[in-house]
């Protein structure tokens, strides 16, 4: 008996060191996707100014898209502001939350699902994280801890 109980503890060992190494890698991750969107949110706002620039007058002074904030895919929502202002990946989940399936609000693992991600931990907190910043942009209701849906949903 005490060989089958140290070969358990041996592979209890293996299996905690993998899950430290897994950890650590999921926190590189993590940190290589937040870089990616900031990233991506600089590239965003140069290609908005950009195009303000190239539609504006020839006026030496450019203000701002309105509603817009430095930094960010997604813009404060104004009255009669349409999705198509925002970035594609953010278009796609405020289609899925104003679908049917996510009129009562979806979890985020079910809205990896329903873009056709696999429901994995590095997917599902990306996914959280653009969620997030729909609802503090007024695109999205959180209406329980960890479940959104469209800010629309709550208004019928």
């Amino acid at each position: 008996m005490a060989s089958v109980l140290g070969l358990l503890e041996a592979r209890e060992k293996k299996v905690r060191e993998e899950i430290a190494r897994l950890r650590e890698e999921a926190e590189r991750v993590q940190a290589a996707l937040g870089e990616a969107e900031r990233s991506l949110d600089r590239l965003v706002n140069a290609r908005v100014t950009v195009a303000e620039v190239l539609a504006g007058s020839s006026s030496a002074v450019v203000e701002p898209a309105r509603g817009s904030a430095a930094g960010s895919p997604v813009p404060h929502r104004t009255e009669g502001m349409a999705a198509s202002v925002l970035a594609p990946d953010y278009r796609r989940i405020v289609s899925v939350l104003e679908s049917e399936a996510g009129r009562d609000g979806l979890r985020c693992q079910q809205l990896a699902s329903a873009l056709g991600f696999e429901a994995v931990p590095a997917k599902v907190e990306g996914l959280r994280s653009k969620a997030k910043h729909l609802v503090e942009r007024g695109w999205a209701l959180q209406v329980r801890p960890g479940v959104f849906t469209a800010l629309t949903a709550s208004a019928g």
